[in-house]
């Protein structure tokens, strides 16, 4: 099966930790990772899960952009407009 896929020499418990990987990298939530792949124990899903290896890097580029989204007056991502401070006179 993996031959076919061209993924040879992986294992199935491989894609499991990859597919819960990249659940917990979109911020998916362990509970629902750990019911998509049939854990009793959230434990289990912990250690399945494995983190970016910089997660507080795309973090602050995430907070980053969204603030600089708003202070130019863009309301994506459901961000609220900042009203620049006036230059005193």
């Amino acid at each position: 099966m993996t031959k076919a896929a061209g993924i040879e020499g992986a294992r199935i418990h491989d894609l499991r930790h990859s597919f819960a990987s990249v659940g917990a990298g979109a911020s998916l939530g362990l509970p629902i990772i750990g019911k998509l792949l049939g854990h009793s124990q959230a434990a289990t899903t912990h250690r399945y899960a494995h983190l970016d290896a910089d997660p507080m890097h795309k973090a602050v580029n995430t907070i980053g952009a969204s603030l600089s989204a708003a202070m130019n007056g863009e309301t994506k991502n459901n961000v609220v407009s900042l009203k620049r401070a006036r230059k005193p006179t």
